[in-house]
């Protein structure tokens, strides 16, 4: 049986790439933070059955848009 790890892996990639576009390009500026925000608390309870930890980092690549000196050093990684 093949390890699919990587392949899951890059699928979640792709898929937080498409949400941080999507998010660039149709939340105004202030409301990117907001919904940042609320991602990253909302990951908190990653416990629930439908919240998840993964809202976590993705809230905090949406809060960063409006920053560009934090964004500038997420995107160098």
């Amino acid at each position: 049986m093949a390890d699919r790890s990587g392949a899951g892996l890059s699928d979640v990639r792709r898929c937080a790439r498409k949400l941080r576009l999507l998010a660039r390009r149709k939340l105004p500026p202030g409301l990117r933070l907001v919904v940042g925000l609320l991602l990253m608390v909302m990951g908190v309870f990653g416990f629930l059955p439908v919240l998840g930890f993964w809202m976590i980092p993705l809230g905090a690549a949406i809060a960063a848009l409006d920053f560009k000196p934090i964004w500038k050093k997420l995107a160098r990684r």
